[in-house]
């Protein structure tokens, strides 16, 4: 296991729609001749999916050796580690939405039964709110049903055909349980309360002794991250934006797409220098 760097800055950033895109959301509005060049990240099933800017790439790089940087996704381990960020590879990474912290690529076992007690004391079962969830759903809307690291539960739906106030029901009846309810995009995702990215976040922090910590994120699923940390960006999409969410300690960019990704490192960028 490498030695941890003395550092005093941790970036903790959110991966997919902040830092790497998607085709679909590159939003690359500009004549194609002016386009900036991409570099592929992420392949999946043999085919290209994620990209950021070769730009921010460099930019990535020179954070890698300012700052402790973490990426921080909802994204399942094996998901993560399909994405090949340019850079010192992270010491760090939270996984499953705070689920799993990776030391050097493999799951740190105290933080597992930490997250497994916390879950245990004060939230449903999984089995309980899966049950719930393919009861209440409908076939005609219901694409696919998925669990995530056997920590929480996510539903493919098809939006237009998803009925008014259906989600706002699941909510209401998960929040008795200690779980929360997010709409995003065309995923519905159930999640318990107490696993949160802000959380591992914070063990991370304590781990490394960082003074200052600075975060990202566009979804709804960032926002207790983006609250936990001493300064935090949001770009001018994603679900954050469309609520018109903000925070006494966040900025919020005016930039869309894959430029946002590379605003987004610059900021970090100053702020840790």
């Amino acid at each position: 296991m490498s030695t941890t760097r003395t550092a005093t800055t941790l970036v903790a950033s959110d991966l997919d729609r902040t830092l790497i895109y998607s085709a679909p959301a590159l939003q690359l509005d500009m004549p194609d001749a002016s386009a900036p060049r991409l570099l592929c990240v992420e392949v999946y099933q043999g085919k290209p999916l994620s990209y950021l800017t070769e730009t921010a790439a460099g930019l990535l790089a020179a954070l890698g050796e300012q700052a402790v940087f973490v990426p921080t996704t909802t994204r399942t381990r094996e998901q993560y580690q399909r994405i090949h960020l340019p850079g010192p590879a992270p010491q760090f990474a939270i996984c499953a939405n705070g689920g799993h912290i990776l030391v050097d690529g493999v799951s740190d076992a105290s933080w597992q039964r930490q997250v497994a007690a916390r879950l245990a004391d004060e939230c449903a079962s999984l089995a309980e709110v899966r049950a719930h969830l393919l009861r209440t759903a409908d076939e005609s809307w219901l694409l696919k049903e998925r669990v995530a690291e056997d920590l929480f539960a996510y539903l493919v739906v098809e939006r237009a055909l998803l009925p008014e106030g259906w989600v706002k029901e699941l909510g209401e009846w998960a929040q008795g349980r200690g779980w929360t309810v997010s709409l995003q995009g065309r995923k519905i995702y159930a999640v318990p309360k107490p696993l949160t990215k802000s959380a591992a976040m914070r063990e991370v922090a304590r781990r490394t002794g960082a003074e200052l910590t600075l975060a990202a994120g566009d979804s709804l699923l960032d926002a207790d991250l983006l609250l936990a940390a001493d300064r935090a960006w949001r770009p001018g999409h994603g679900e954050l934006a469309e609520t018109g969410w903000t925070a006494p300690s966040l900025t919020v960019l005016p930039e869309l797409g894959v430029a946002a990704g590379e605003r987004i490192l610059r900021e970090f960028l100053d702020a840790s220098g």
